[in-house]
């Protein structure tokens, strides 16, 4: 038998609990979702819940978020965190409550639970209008204040948000009035509507809603719609003429039942007229007929059966509705005029019948406003009524007459009157000539006729002669003959008389103008270059004007050079030049110009001379009379050079000169005496002119100084203390200066031939003061021989030279010059006055203070 064992194990098993979500309350942002509420302006991305939940063994979580099928996703969630963020766009108005199973897993037992999340509303919608277009038909006679329309507008938003109000836009101008809640369209209280005036009307309704937050904003919204009210017609307005007033023609040739013309009336209620029904009440006096259904105006008698010009027909015009009933009437007045056929042209007439051309002769410059007395003109149009009326005109230059009247009817006498004075001017036109139109002014035909009017001017003085210019410039050269033109003076001649003029000192053609040298004039520039005068035309009333002339005399080279004398004496100092000048008599360069060469010396090559200023110096290497010794063997050494001076005109002149010169080397003592002296020794009576002169100043301050002494002395009684005391000194012999004058002797060589000797005494102080300090006094030059006498003359009153305290004593050495002599007059003039001096300071004692 066997036998088998068994061995049981015994295993513990632990229960696994599922997790679980937290629940904190409705407003809880953590836990199961339960309850949760999100606006439909909720941003995509937003983190708007926490899932959040616990695993009683403590085991780690993880959630998860489902939807049901064919439901859009709108949350996502983190597994691990169980944050939840919206993904999906919200709408309240399309899903206001979402379906989300939510889910938490302990990764053994997973719970799940479906929640609903309410989505709230924003003010995200616009009211919009419903029903559109507005389309109202409202009769013209509708009570002011009556609803005529309801418009309704919806907005999908809850609250304040979804609330409407409604309101017109140009409130002002509207016939209508809405309320704002209900949306009701009324006619404005007050206001009617009129078919006639205006038959349809726009009305711009807005409807806005309450408000409300969107995204954290207030917002409002508001839309707007048009209502268009169209006004029915309705029979309330008579009928009205068409064309008013009425005027109408009867001929001369029309036919008896031709039409005149046609009156036109419409019913006033545009919408549904009535028919117009026309009849004459009266003023037809049989004549005239109308047409009941058209309204054409007809004439049944012939016109010369009518008895009247004009008839004045009056017509009524009656509204008629569909069932044969008159509801209104109006009336209208029709003029008739009975004419003939314009079959006559305006026709010009003169004194003796229909004339074409006028004539008038008359004198310039009338008065503004005078009447053409001498036209008698006369202008007819034989026809009747309109086509006897014609306008007048003058064709022609402008502005000068005008016509009187401009507008005829029938018959008329034309006058022309004088517009414009100025214009009426001979010497402008001599004839004016002017083209008179009379022209129809209504008719078909516009028949015209015209007629010429000639008026001849006569001249009268009217105007001043006038030159072209106010002044004349001219030149004329000086060697121009007698009666040559110089300039023609030109004017705006006046025909009104014969223009003279006047002039001095030239002659002027008296109807040319050409002003001319007189015969027996011989013109100089050099004696006078400008002419300047005025030239008058005057007329023979005294009506005058001036012009300036001015008119220079060209210079013409017609002087030569000319030199004081054709033969010349110089003494030439070596290193020193010698000028010799020759004046141009011409008035103007180049002519006056004068340049200056030699043309023969003797000996030749020894001397330059200055082109421009005629100075003559010696060739730089003749430096001494040695050298010239050597040139030549006449121990004189005077040389004859001849000088050419020409001019530069054209054509050019010259003349010539010889120039002898005596050439010698300078011995006078440097200073400015010596040079003067060397200057003046070929005039003595411009050195005896300088001293005089000297004199008279020394003289002059001499009386000066004694008059202010003996004023102050005269003026006080007692005796002035003096600086110092003064001694009184002996007698001196008379302080002079002697000067040797020049002294012209033919020396026994060539450097004694120019020899000035000076011997001076010192000049003491006058008033003895010592405080002068003088030179040495040279040794005294031997005495000059006795003066010639002179011839005394009663008439010529002798030199007086006042008192001086010093004299200067020229000393002359009696010499016969062969080439350069001086006058016996000077010799005699420089004696005397040198014995005058010298008596003078013989008298004069020395002066004590």
């Amino acid at each position: 038998m066997l036998f088998f064992g068994f061995s049981f194990v015994l295993i513990a098993v632990q229960a696994n609990y599922a997790p679980y979500f937290f629940d904190n309350g409705a407003r809880s942002t953590n836990g199961n979702m339960a309850l949760l509420s999100l606006s439909e302006d909720t941003p995509v991305g937003t983190h708007v819940y926490t899932l959040n939940g616990t695993d009683p063994e403590g085991d780690p979580v993880t959630y998860g978020l489902t939807y049901e099928a064919g439901s859009r996703r709108y949350f996502s969630v983190d597994r691990n965190l169980g944050n939840v963020t919206l993904i999906e766009e919200l709408d309240r108005e399309k899903e206001d409550e979402i379906e989300v199973i939510v889910s938490i897993s302990d990764g053994l037992s997973t719970v799940s639970e479906k929640v609903r999340i309410l989505v709230t509303d924003a003010n995200d919608e616009s009211p919009e209008f419903i029903n559109t277009p507005y389309i109202v038909q409202v009769p013209e006679n509708t009570p002011s204040g009556s609803s005529i329309f309801k418009i309704e507008a919806v907005d999908r938003d809850t609250g304040s948000g979804g609330s409407i109000t409604y309101f017109l836009q140009n409130i002002h101008a509207n016939k209508f009035t809405i309320d704002r809640h209900s949306g009701v369209l009324r006619i404005k209280t007050g206001v009617t509507l009129d078919y006639e005036k205006s038959r349809t009307h726009f009305v711009v309704v807005v409807a806005k809603d309450g408000g409300g937050k969107l995204r954290g904003d207030n917002k409002v919204f508001s839309a707007t719609t048009t209502v268009t009210v169209n006004v029915e017609d309705v029979q309330d307005t008579p009928p009205m003429f068409i064309g008013t007033p009425y005027y109408g023609y009867v001929y001369e040739d029309t036919l008896a039942g031709s039409e005149v013309l046609t009156v036109v009336a419409l019913d006033g209620d545009r919408g549904k007229p009535n028919s117009i029904h026309y009849c004459l009440v009266n003023g037809s006096e049989g004549s005239f007929e109308i047409s009941n259904t058209t309204g054409a105006i007809s004439v049944i008698k012939s016109p010369n059966q009518l008895k009247k010009e004009v008839y004045e027909l009056k017509v009524q015009a009656s509204e008629v509705s569909p069932e044969g009933d008159v509801s209104a009437y109006a009336f209208a007045m029709v003029t008739i005029r009975v004419v003939d056929l314009n079959n006559h042209p305006p026709t010009f007439y003169g004194e003796n019948g229909p004339q074409n051309r006028f004539e008038l002769t008359m004198y310039e410059h009338p008065p503004e406003g005078e009447i053409l007395r001498g036209l008698k003109i006369t202008v007819n149009d034989s026809d009747q009524g309109a086509n006897a009326k014609f306008n007048l005109r003058l064709v022609g230059p402008g502005g000068i007459f005008r016509v009187v009247p401009q507008t005829v009817l029938n018959e008329a006498q034309v006058t022309i009157i004088v517009e414009n004075s100025a214009a009426i001017d001979y010497e402008k036109f001599k004839v004016l000539t002017f083209k008179l139109l009379a022209i129809e002014v209504n008719t078909p035909e516009r028949f015209s006729s015209t007629a010429d009017v000639v008026i001849r001017l006569l001249d009268t003085n009217d105007n001043v002669p006038k030159f072209s210019s106010d002044y004349y410039i001219a030149r004329i050269p000086e060697n121009s003959p007698g009666g040559s033109n110089v300039v023609a003076i030109t004017e705006f001649r006046w025909p009104d008389t014969m223009v003279q003029y006047s002039i001095s000192e030239f002659l002027i053609h008296p109807s040319t103008g050409i002003i001319y040298t007189q015969p027996w004039a011989v013109l100089d520039a050099e004696v006078n270059s400008k002419y300047n005068f005025y030239v008058k035309a005057e007329d023979t009333d005294g009506k005058y004007s001036l012009a300036e002339v001015f008119i220079t005399v060209l210079d013409v080279n017609d002087h030569s050079p000319e030199f004081n004398e054709n033969i010349q004496e110089k003494t030439m100092i070596i290193g020193s030049p010698v000028k010799i000048e020759a004046i141009d008599q011409d008035a103007e360069e180049p002519n006056n110009i004068v340049d200056y060469s030699i043309m023969q010396a003797d000996p030749a090559n020894v001397f330059d001379i200055d082109q421009s200023t005629g100075e003559i110096k010696l060739k730089s290497y003749i430096r001494s009379l040695d050298i010239i010794h050597n040139i030549t063997k006449n121990k004189d050494c005077i040389w004859s050079v001849v000088v050419q001076a020409k001019d530069r005109g054209s054509p050019s002149f010259s003349t010539t000169a010889v120039l002898k010169i005596d050439i010698t080397e300078e011995t006078l003592h440097k200073g400015p005496m010596a040079a003067f002296l060397m200057q003046t020794k070929d005039n003595p009576m411009k050195a005896l002119g300088v001293l005089a002169g000297v004199m008279g100043i020394m003289v002059l301050i001499t009386i000066m100084i004694s008059t202010a002494m003996f004023w102050r002395n005269k003026r006080s009684n007692k005796i002035m203390p003096v600086r110092r005391i003064i001694k009184k000194r002996q007698p001196q012999p008379s302080r002079t200066v002697r000067m040797e004058w020049l002294k012209f002797k033919r020396p026994s060589n060539a450097a004694e031939k120019f020899v000035v000797e000076d011997d001076a005494q010192s000049l003491q102080n006058e008033n003895s003061n010592n405080n002068v300090q003088v030179a040495p006094v040279p040794p005294a030059a031997p005495m000059p021989p006795p003066p010639p006498a002179l011839a005394s003359s009663g008439d010529a009153p002798g030199w007086r030279v006042p008192t001086v305290s010093g004299s200067l004593t020229p000393k002359f050495i009696n010499k016969q010059l062969k080439k350069r002599g001086h006058s016996s007059a000077h010799n005699a003039l420089v004696s005397e006055l040198k014995m005058r001096f010298e008596k003078r300071n013989a008298a004069i004692g020395e002066p004590h203070i």
